[in-house]
């Protein structure tokens, strides 16, 4: 056992008293000692209730024969960063819950690991953690809240971001925003549309290093403390088989994920987590799959915010696995990629039962016949942009309007909520890529400041920082290279004509070459200093995001 480095022999006495000192005894010592990563704390909803999916994962490792030592890493809650300076610390987040980990996993030799995870940098972050310890490992999320209700529709947290544009254009007044601001968020769990938590929930299922419902089981429900005791008797399993997380994920696990998420019409933030994670694993993985695949792979699956389900009305249709049945039908799966539970995706997909085919639609009656995540290409980005293309509306897949520039998010929704947006405006904002956040910052509030001032179908939004899952319009974020690096973004001026073709995956600057050449030899870097020293250090060492925005490892 890789244990027995630290506890095994009389050299490892003092290691052992240490042990004891915990309250373990010499029989439970002996077993193996399994690390349970767990990101508990009292600040997101979708961790508050981790320490009892924990007491559970504990009981199933003991139940196979293990020793399980707890320890915890940092979150972050998203909603709660957003449209401020907060959100600039979010993804920078995630690699330091991967080294947390690294290294604790590594000064404590475990035999074995369970990842308990939620939301939106905790889950991809455990995932790169599991890849580059290879460790027998598994993991197990804290699950979706349920969605709140209100006049006889269920809301989520989105739905009071979209109504802050309908409060400020004068549509609701302050009760309306009170009551729905009480009833979207009805308890714990992540947050309930397909938004980046729960997309990188269920991917976990595709890519086959977590439990069948890890992605969709609620979070209240009895059923989640059930799947985390599995979840740790399972684990047991790998540990005794010396079953590591890369004898399961590679090239096919990884099309399986990106094959689940076009058919789900993920958030746009998957695509850069699951290069940050393929190469965690060392598995070459380039992000174009995505739009390869999403021209074979239709959009079945109608999830908040694009459409009006719920992670709860997925599983009720039968959950992740559900999907890929459906998908299997033209065989858009890799079957006989592996999962831990020790059978091939291919074997656990005639395992599951179709519930609900308006929830998980048949491929010949799909809601989109493309998937829902489209990479764009054009010479405003040139190293890729991303699009939540299930999310745009028909009226702006070819679309053509003058620049409104600004240099970071906050005074983009300021300008969006003063009524300073009209209809055919572009919304450019820039210095909010990985360095020039720096860390990249979600752009939710003022995407969903354009649609609470009723301007889907007639403004669009481009970003070298990111969306929230819950985004949703013509935006495209993830424009490489960003400003910060020089990309053509940084010499958009107002009311310059940027042309977005979605049926052709363009988005173009259209600006004459001498003019831009002159604009580079006159070009004012308007990004703000750093003054934060980990934000510093992150901006040193961040690669772009069409690299996954992992660090450069020279």
């Amino acid at each position: 056992m890789r244990s027995d480095i630290f506890k095994k022999g009389y050299k490892n006495s003092p290691q052992r008293s240490l042990l004891k000192a915990l309250g373990l005894t010499d029989r439970e010592i002996q077993k193996p000692i399994i690390g349970i990563a767990s990101s508990s704390n009292e600040i997101i909803p979708g961790h508050i209730h981790l320490k009892a999916v924990s007491e559970a994962v504990k009981k199933g490792v003991i139940m196979g024969g293990g020793t399980p030592l707890e320890f915890n890493t940092i979150g972050i809650c998203d909603g709660i960063a957003m449209n401020h300076k907060g959100m600039s610390f979010s993804l920078p987040s995630r690699e330091l819950i991967t080294d947390s980990i690294e290294i604790v996993a590594n000064a404590t030799p475990f035999d074995g690991m369970v990842f308990i995870s939620n939301c939106d940098k905790i889950t991809p972050g455990m995932l790169m953690a599991m890849g580059k310890l290879n460790l027998p490992s598994i993991l197990i999320s804290g699950g979706p809240m349920l969605a709140g209700s209100f006049e006889g529709k269920n809301i989520d947290l989105v739905t009071v971001f979209e109504a802050v544009g309908e409060y400020a254009k004068g549509e609701i007044d302050d009760t309306e925003l009170s009551n729905i601001e009480n009833l979207a968020c009805p308890g714990a769990g992540s947050c309930a549309g397909l938004f980046t938590a729960n997309s990188m929930n269920a991917i976990s299922e595709a890519l086959g290093v977590s439990l069948p419902g890890n992605g969709t089981i609620p979070a209240v429900y009895a059923e989640r403390i059930r799947l985390a005791k599995e979840t740790g008797h399972t684990l047991m399993n790998l540990v005794k088989n010396n079953i590591k997380p890369r004898d399961i994920v590679g090239k096919d696990s990884l099309y399986n994920a990106v094959v689940a998420d076009l058919a789900l019409g993920g958030s746009s933030n998957t695509v850069l987590h699951l290069k940050a994670i393929a190469h965690s694993f060392e598995v070459d993985f380039n992000i174009d799959l995505f739009d390869e695949l999403s021209r074979k792979v239709p959009h079945i699956c109608n999830l908040s915010p694009v459409g009006p389900y719920h992670i709860q009305d997925l599983y009720n249709a039968g959950g992740v696995y559900a999907i890929l049945n459906r998908l299997s039908d033209k065989k858009l799966i890799e079957f006989s990629a592996k999962t831990v539970l020790g059978k091939s995706i291919g074997e656990l997909i005639k395992e599951t039962e179709i519930k609900n085919s308006e929830i998980i639609r048949p491929l010949n009656n799909p809601y989109n016949q493309e998937g829902g995540l489209g990479i764009f290409y054009g010479n405003l980005a040139k190293n890729g942009a991303v699009a939540k293309t299930s999310g745009i509306p028909e009226k702006m897949k070819i679309f053509k309007g003058p620049a409104v520039v600004f240099d970071n998010g906050e005074d983009a929704t300021d300008a969006i909520l003063n009524g300073k947006i009209k209809k055919g405006d572009v919304v450019v904002i820039r210095y909010e890529g990985p360095k020039g956040g720096p860390g990249m910052r979600e752009m939710l509030s003022p995407t969903s400041a354009i649609i609470g001032m009723g301007l889907i179908n007639d403004v669009a939004l481009i970003t070298d920082g990111r969306f929230s899952g819950g985004s949703k319009g013509a935006v495209f974020g993830h424009i490489s290279p960003e400003a910060a690096e020089g990309g053509l973004i940084q010499i958009v001026k107002n009311n310059d004509t940027i042309a977005i073709n979605v049926n052709k995956r363009t988005i173009e600057l259209l600006v004459n070459k001498g003019e831009i050449r002159i604009r580079y030899d006159q070009i004012q870097n308007n990004r703000k200093p750093i003054t934060e020293s980990v934000l510093k250090r992150y901006a040193s060492q961040v690669q772009s995001s069409s690299k996954g925005a992992v660090f450069k490892e020279e």
